[in-house]
C-alpha cells in the first residue's frame, strides 16, 4: 500500500508525465474496438467533414477514426512531444493529407463557429471538466453535428471511501452516468448513446503496456525520486482499478447538437 501522501497525477512534472506516456500507444483507457463502436453512431460524415480530436495524445485512437471515417481530422494536444509523435504516426500510415496534429489548448480551440462535423475526445475532457467542455465546445459544431467523449464515471451512488477519495482528488468532476447525460442534454445536445468501456480497455490496452514501459523508465531515471514516484503512482492506480472496478470505469457519451 502507498502511504497517505500519495500524489495526484497533476502534481508531477509535465515533462516527466509526457515522456512516460510518449512510449505508450494510448494515454488513457480505450481500444480500437471501442473507438469503432462509438463511430458507428455517427451518420453524418463525408469526405468534406471536419473532425477535431481534442486532447489527442500521440493519436492512437485518431488513426483508428481515420481508418473508419471520411473527412479531415485535426488532432489537438498541449504537449508538443505528443504532437510530434502524432504527425509521425500519421505520416507512417500515409494519412498526412487528411490527419494532422497541432499544439493547442482545449480551452482556446483554433476553430470557427459551426465549423466542425464531429468533436472527439477520449479520456481528455476532464482537463477542463465534462460540463464546461460540453458547453464551450458546442459553438464549434454545426447544427446536427456530433460530440463523442469518453470520461471516468461512477457506476454506483455509493462506493468505498478509499476509491471515492482517490477519484475526488484526481478528478473532482467525476459523477454518475445519469448526471453526465443530464449535463450533456442541458448543454444543448440530444444524447444519442452511452456505453461503458469493457474491462480490457483498462487491463489489456492501458495498464499492461505500462509494465515494460515502467521498467525502461525507471532504468533511465535510476535514482530520480520524481520518476520513481510517478511509476509508483501509476502502479497504485492500477491496483485500485483491480480492487474497485465494480464502482467506476470509463463511459462513452455521444451527443448530437440540437
Amino acid at each position: 500500500m502507498m502511504n497517505n501522501e500519495s500524489k495526484s497525477i497533476h502534481e508531477f512534472d509535465f515533462e516527466l508525465i509526457c515522456e512516460y506516456y510518449s512510449g505508450l500507444e494510448r494515454q488513457g483507457p480505450g481500444s480500437p474496438e471501442v473507438t469503432i463502436k462509438a463511430l458507428s453512431f455517427m451518420d453524418n460524415l463525408t469526405n468534406e467533414s471536419k473532425i477535431a480530436d481534442i486532447g489527442c495524445g500521440t493519436g492512437g485512437q485518431t488513426m483508428v477514426i481515420a481508418d473508419h471515417a471520411s473527412g479531415h481530422i485535426t488532432g489537438i494536444d498541449l504537449f508538443p512531444a505528443f504532437i510530434d509523435l502524432f504527425n509521425m504516426n500519421s505520416r507512417k500510415l500515409n494519412l498526412q493529407d487528411r490527419v494532422n496534429g497541432v499544439v493547442g489548448s482545449m480551452d482556446n480551440l483554433p476553430f470557427q463557429n459551426e465549423e466542425l462535423d464531429l468533436i472527439w475526445s477520449e479520456g481528455a475532457i476532464y482537463n477542463i471538466g465534462f460540463e464546461r467542455g460540453m458547453n464551450e465546445w458546442r459553438r464549434f459544431l454545426k447544427p446536427g453535428a456530433f460530440i463523442a467523449v469518453s470520461e471516468a464515471s461512477w457506476f454506483t451512488e455509493e462506493r468505498p471511501l478509499e476509491i471515492d477519495k482517490f477519484w475526488k482528488d484526481e478528478y473532482p468532476g467525476i459523477d454518475i452516468i445519469s448526471n453526465k447525460v443530464a449535463q450533456m442534454q442541458t448543454a444543448g445536445y440530444i444524447p444519442m448513446a452511452t456505453f461503458v468501456l469493457p474491462e480490457n480497455c483498462w487491463t489489456e490496452h492501458f495498464y499492461a503496456p505500462q509494465v515494460p514501459a515502467q521498467e525502461k523508465f525507471l532504468e533511465k531515471y535510476a535514482g530520480n525520486k520524481a520518476a520513481e514516484e510517478l511509476v509508483e503512482n501509476q502502479r497504485h492506480e492500477a491496483e485500485l482499478y483491480h480492487k474497485y472496478k465494480a464502482f467506476y470505469g470509463y463511459v462513452f457519451y455521444i451527443g448530437k447538437k440540437m
